[in-house]
């Protein structure tokens, strides 16, 4: 039987994960601080997501590790917020490079996750994977743009021989779970508040969550994909236009504008920072094009009709 591995994988996009794979019949192990007896998707394991433990065992022979790990960014750039974020991103990457280095029958692929607003804040064309890489004032990104440089750096640096490695560009993953931004975004619309937000020139890129586990599916069975990927839809679309498209799908003819102002106090009240709304991320996943993989929700308004429905 085939074996995934999703470290930190108790969040949204490891339940995703989870439940796609137990579907196609393969083992899942889901590497956590906090195993639960009951009522899991698959099999959980203690880790601490620095030090080598039993959990390497599971690694031995395993058809692909995912790893998931990281503090959430959705938080107040504080100097502990800083550290705790970049700790639990290199912490956990480092530590399953060297228990795959120390494996005698190493994984077949491990696939890390990373961020796609590691490419730089853009109005003009589209970044794939050979896109430019930095940080842009307007878009208050510095921190943002240095946590992904420092995530990729231990996967790159990780001596794996008979291991693929890929790193997972992410962009936003639209689904219904919990810590999705899709619920949110709907609420504000139905609340009357869905308009643009700051100019809503502001490119926005996006993936269904379907497409995201059938992408990681179609990596790991593609053995001549290694190195950066985007994961993301391939119509990123301003945010002006993704908050209209949403209005219609939900039948709400008027959204109220938020402005910088606006975005800058809600910010400082729901303890988050204003660059994940204003930074422009215009991504494409050309690596997975030239693949042949195919999406089953390449506009956005595919993907929301396709959630409003299930939710319905």
């Amino acid at each position: 039987m085939k074996r995934i591995i999703l470290a930190g994988g108790s969040g949204f996009l490891g339940h995703a994960l989870a439940a796609h794979f137990l579907n196609l019949g393969w083992d899942v192990v889901t590497l956590t601080r906090s195993p639960q007896p009951t009522g899991a998707i698959g099999r959980q394991v203690a880790w601490d997501g620095r030090t080598m433990g039993s959990w390497r065992t599971e690694l031995e022979g395993a058809t692909a590790v995912i790893n998931l790990t990281g503090k959430s960014v959705d938080c107040r750039y504080t100097a502990r917020n800083r550290k705790e974020i970049l700790d639990s991103r290199i912490n956990p990457t480092r530590v399953l490079g060297d228990a795959i280095g120390r494996c005698h029958q190493p994984p077949q692929v491990w696939l890390n996750a990373n961020t796609a607003t590691i490419y730089k804040h853009t109005f003009a064309g589209p970044w794939d994977e050979s896109g430019e890489i930095g940080a842009t004032p307007e878009a208050k990104d510095d921190f943002s743009v240095e946590v992904a440089k420092s995530w990729e750096r231990p996967l790159d640096e990780a001596q794996t021989p008979g291991t693929r490695k890929i790193g997972m560009r992410m962009t936003m993953v639209l689904g219904m779970g919990t810590n999705s931004v899709f619920p949110a975004l709907r609420r504000l619309v139905r609340l009357g508040l869905g308009g643009k937000m700051s100019s809503g020139r502001q490119f926005v890129s996006w993936m269904h969550e379907t497409d995201f586990c059938r992408a990681v599916e179609w990596l790991i069975t593609h053995d001549d994909i290694q190195g950066p990927v985007n994961l993301a839809a391939p119509n990123p679309l301003p945010n002006r236009e993704m908050m209209k498209t949403l209005r219609q799908v939900c039948r709400v003819p008027i959204g109220l504008p938020a402005t910088d102002w606006m975005l800058e106090v809600g910010a400082f009240f729901l303890r988050t920072e204003t660059e994940l709304i204003i930074k422009s991320r215009r991504v494409i996943p050309r690596r997975l094009i030239d693949s042949g993989f195919q999406f089953q929700f390449p506009t956005i308004r595919e993907a929301f009709e396709n959630l409003c429905n299930v939710q319905n």
